[in-house]
């Protein structure tokens, strides 16, 4: 009979690590959907960051003639 015991003592430990696991892994799911929504916000935002950039750089001029003359008029 004590193997029996044994048996369901063994069932009820494997039956309570199946709920744990179970528990673990909804978390990190949770844990998953915030990183990527954060990781998409970023993304989101870095690619404003760049669009901005580059319309900045378009708005400087683009030949060496001006750098030259705002030289000229420094003392």
């Amino acid at each position: 009979m004590a193997k029996l015991e044994d048996l369901a003592e063994r069932v009820d430990r494997l039956v309570l690590r199946h709920q744990e696991l179970k528990r673990t892994g909804a978390l990190i799911e949770q844990q998953l959907g915030a990183v990527t929504a954060e990781r998409d916000s970023l993304r989101s935002r870095l690619a404003a960051a760049r669009a901005r950039i580059d319309a900045l750089l378009e708005r400087l001029p683009t030949d060496g003639g001006a750098a030259d003359a705002a030289s000229r008029t420094l003392p």
